[in-house]
């Protein structure tokens, strides 16, 4: 399937929006990234659904489509890098910047803590974008912003390939995402999968 060009400057925001919408997902059903099943994800929560974005990203002409639009979505925004969690958010991170003419950086655990390793550094005011691939708790996301903040950098706004929380999730700035679903996930104890006795199985890049 081949990346459209919607002509974004003839309709609203709205209709825009919802574009993006029909289009990604079509994308997540072809290439086989929308998930049936038991699964834990990184949040620890278990679901029936889960969301590979990896096995979209893969397709360079389908990162970039999604760096463009999410880029678009914060036009207008003085930015001056995008920072994104590893290891989910790092396509996306930079394709973002790169539609942006800005650089992309990653934020790692160490001993437990999200920070910027590798060099990066962030000069102090400087302005980013958050971006990751996949929301559901917005953890991640906070982790980010907060590795950001001790570094000197402003974090004006975060964005996402899909939000599942049903954009119930508050990450303390302004944020967007090109799809947002409601998509049930359950604490291990009340989630009625494992009561049915099938076992979760862990398909993200984070092992707990």
């Amino acid at each position: 399937m081949k990346t459209p060009h919607f002509a974004f400057d003839s309709i609203d925001s709205r209709e825009r929006e919802m574009n993006e919408t029909q289009y990604l997902l079509s994308i997540f059903q072809q290439t086989g990234a929308l998930l049936e099943g038991h699964f834990q994800l990184t949040s620890g929560l278990h679901s029936a659904r889960y969301l590979q974005c990896a096995l979209v990203l893969q397709h360079p002409d389908h990162a970039e489509w999604i760096g463009k639009a999410l880029a678009a979505r914060f036009s207008g925004e003085q930015i001056d890098s995008v920072v994104a969690p590893a290891i989910g958010g790092i396509i996306v991170a930079h394709e973002t910047a790169r539609a942006l003419g800005v650089r992309a950086l990653f934020t790692e655990r160490e001993a437990g803590v999200m920070t910027l390793r590798r060099g990066f550094r962030i000069e102090s005011g400087e302005k980013i974008l958050v971006v990751e691939d996949v929301v559901t708790t917005g953890g991640s996301t906070r982790e980010t912003i907060e590795a950001v903040t001790r570094a000197g950098g402003v974090c004006i706004g975060a964005g996402s390939v899909v939000d599942r929380s049903g954009g119930g999730v508050d990450v303390g700035v302004r944020r967007e995402a090109l799809i947002v679903l409601d998509v049930p996930a359950f604490d291990p104890p009340e989630c009625p999968l494992c009561k049915q006795g099938t076992a979760a199985v862990k398909p993200g890049s984070r092992r707990q």
